[in-house]
């Protein structure tokens, strides 16, 4: 008995899935996401927020902590009143449509606060003020 030869190719070619372009395509979107992805400056400190009937859920790009010691925090570093205005615009300089959070603890002088708020204002950032519901 002779084996006839089959009309089907049996000569197995091993496929390869390339992946190369997927990981391209995976890398290119990270890339996309991280450069368009805004970070928020921490205060670097927690303060001891008033309580308010009403609360708006807000997306800062930036937080101001005024601790009751009438310390100014941004950014995890303290700084006085009149190093506040470069800080400020460091941070609009990475983010030029930046909001602005101030965080005023319950003990911090509220004329300190309101000069943080009046200084933002003035820069034309939008601002406003933290307060636990």
């Amino acid at each position: 008995m002779a084996r006839r030869a089959s009309r089907v190719n049996t000569d197995e070619e091993e496929v390869e899935l390339n992946m190369t372009p997927m990981l391209d395509v995976v890398f290119i979107l990270l890339i996309f996401f991280i450069v368009t992805s805004v970070f928020i400056k921490e205060p670097g400190v927690d303060t001891i927020r008033p309580d308010a009937v009403t609360e708006d859920d807000e997306n800062p790009s930036m937080l101001v902590a005024v601790t009751a010691d009438n310390e100014i925090w941004v950014n995890r570093r303290v700084y006085e009143m009149n190093e506040l205005r470069g800080v400020i615009e460091q941070l609009l300089q990475e983010n030029p449509k930046g909001r602005a959070m101030i965080q005023g603890d319950e003990g911090a002088n509220i004329g300190l606060i309101l000069d943080v708020q009046e200084l933002l204002m003035e820069m034309e950032v939008d601002v406003k003020i933290s307060t636990l519901q």
